[in-house]
């Protein structure tokens, strides 16, 4: 598929996401503001079931995971602790030509080969080049351009011959470039009654440390043992140089994490484990497995704080990306702000008769960047049957079930409402009488609903209805006192 391919779907992903009132562009009336977004009706239900989902997974069905909601707001030193005011930083560079300020590593980069003089050049995770050199690149990928620097020349053969030529501005292609500068990604507010007394605080860009800090007083207060796990979902806010992709990088976002605590020795084994059920998490909701994979992370990427690391990688409209980190993060944490706060934060491990630091395993999801998956893997144009469809899953579907009168009389209306209300107290349902039916189906395809309920001449008779499903356009006749056990047992 070709990046304009790509792009049209993301468009019409990011076109039906506002028509059907998913997600909005906030202050869009002044504007926008850029990389900052609102959510609408079936935004924040979509949000809320996988919230909740995520949460029944990791915390209610497990005994040995609780949960927490820390503040936004943190001593400052926790981030020295962390390491965030030192190393949470974007290396920038500034063209001299068009004054365009951009990472680093999203820059241009322009490679050559010292034997045969092969040129070629990666941008925006694409491989470019002179047309007769253009059947070198079958093998190549782009993830990590800087690690064709000593590669083998894919024309010529030759070993470690392929060095970087230079780096150039994305926009206007000019080499002339100021030095890197290192950008703290962290956003900067002041604590007290003016700015004159406050102090310089910053807003969490994870919500990984209110856990680390709050370790001694959840395990105590919930007599935990390990292993055990404590999760929490909540806001975090990165100050994003580049931002890009609709919802998949913004500067305000919303994570789902869990820190797993474990003896040291076992932290691989918990890791692999975790590895594996997040994978399997995502296929519980309804993503295509073809569409999802795990990456090892190269010791050159990896994070300060990670003896190793795999990403759940989806594979959207623009690429396989991130959706999900996996990070063995050893006893960094927990020691560092032992070191810096002077806080005990240790467990006694009976069967050795000593207090230990414990090792952390950590699972960081995105909210967000799972609806723009589950937005992504759902779409589909239907071109048989002239429609739109988000084939969500009936589990995190924002409207499970929609419900029509045929016509607007004839007591059909009546009926409708009826069963309506029925429904309402059990699952998310709407009703519709706008519009020829066939309008209304497509209304409800679009907007992901999996069921729609149609009351009929035949309903005011025997009281059965039509329940048609979104995916396979199966219709069935149905008593309606049936409806609701018909639709969870389909739900579930």
């Amino acid at each position: 598929m070709s990046r304009n391919q790509n792009q049209s779907e993301m468009d019409k992903i990011v076109s039906l996401a506002k028509r059907r009132g998913y997600i909005f562009q906030s202050s869009e009336i002044y504007g926008g503001l850029s990389s900052c977004y609102d959510y609408g009706p079936l935004g924040v239900e979509l949000r809320k079931n996988i919230k909740e989902i995520w949460w029944n997974d990791i915390v209610t069905s497990r005994e040995n995971v609780v949960g927490m909601d820390s503040g936004i707001l943190m001593h400052p030193k926790v981030w020295e602790a962390s390491g965030h005011v030192e190393n949470f930083t974007d290396p920038l560079v500034d063209c001299k030509q068009c004054k365009n300020r951009f990472r680093l590593d999203k820059g241009v980069h322009k490679f050559k080969c010292t034997n045969c003089r092969m040129k070629f050049h990666v941008k925006d995770g694409k491989i470019g080049g002179r047309k007769k050199y253009r059947e070198c690149f079958d093998d190549l990928t782009a993830s990590e351009p800087e690690s064709y620097v000593n590669s083998t020349c894919p024309r010529c053969g030759e070993e470690e011959s392929i060095v970087l030529d230079k780096i150039a501005c994305p926009k206007c292609g000019s080499a002339d470039l100021t030095d890197p500068k290192q950008f703290n990604l962290m956003f900067k507010t002041h604590y007290g009654a003016s700015e004159d007394s406050a102090h310089k605080i910053y807003l969490r860009p994870e919500t990984a440390q209110g856990i680390f800090v709050n370790y001694a007083n959840v395990a105590n207060s919930a007599r935990a043992k390990l292993p055990f796990g404590i999760a929490q979902i909540g806001k975090a806010f990165r100050n994003e140089v580049t931002t890009r992709n609709f919802i998949f990088r913004s500067r305000e976002f919303e994570q789902m994490e869990l820190e797993f605590f474990v003896r040291p020795q076992e932290s691989q084994k918990w890791h692999k484990k975790w590895i594996e059920s997040r994978l399997d998490w995502y296929k519980k909701i309804g993503i295509k497995e073809e569409n999802l994979q795990l990456r090892e992370h190269g010791e050159d990427e990896l994070a300060h704080y990670a003896k190793s690391c795999f990403d759940v990688e989806y594979k959207f409209p623009f690429g396989w990306s991130e959706l999900e980190g996996i990070a063995d993060r050893q006893t960094y944490d927990l020691q560092q702000h032992i070191d810096h706060s002077g806080t005990k934060l240790t467990y006694y491990d009976q069967d050795k008769e000593e207090h230990i630091v414990p090792a952390v395993v950590e699972s960081s999801a995105g909210v967000d960047r799972t609806m723009l998956t589950v937005l992504s893997d759902a779409y589909w144009e239907d071109e048989e049957n002239d429609r739109v469809v988000l084939s969500l899953s009936p589990k995190i579907a924002p409207i499970k079930a929609a419900v029509f009168p045929l016509v607007n009389r004839e007591g059909m209306p009546d009926l409708a409402r009826e069963i309506f209300k029925d429904l309402q107290g059990d699952i998310p349902v709407e009703y519709d009488d706008g519009g020829s039916i066939g309008r209304r189906y497509r209304r409800q395809d679009e907007a992901g609903t999996p069921f729609c309920i149609t009351v009929d001449s035949q309903s005011l008779e025997d009281e059965t209805v039509t329940l048609r499903d979104r995916d396979s356009l199966e219709q069935i006749r149905i008593d309606k006192d049936n409806l609701l056990k018909e639709i969870k047992s389909r739900i579930e």
